[in-house]
């Protein structure tokens, strides 16, 4: 019923098309960039299986999404395996 509305707005009004073409894509970006952090080897959702998985990185792994002045090939690990 409501993508009725929408479709009945685009066909009077086609300046909305890029309109809901880029609120489309800022929400499945959203989506995906959310997803994408959920699923990252620092999350824990089960507690009882690895309650610290952060501790498992190695200090090599990229854990940001952009690394401008970091190279993660050239660290070492420093302290004390826990």
């Amino acid at each position: 019923k409501m993508l009725r509305k929408v479709r009945d707005q685009v066909k009077k009004h086609p300046g909305l098309i890029p309109q809901f073409f880029f609120i489309c894509l800022g929400m499945g970006g959203a989506f995906l960039y959310l997803f994408r952090l959920a699923r990252g080897p620092h999350v824990t959702w089960n507690k009882n299986s690895n309650p610290e998985p952060w501790n498992k990185l190695s200090p090599s792994y990229q854990y940001k999404f952009v690394a401008i002045n970091t190279d993660y090939k050239n660290l070492k690990k420093e302290g004390p395996d826990f």
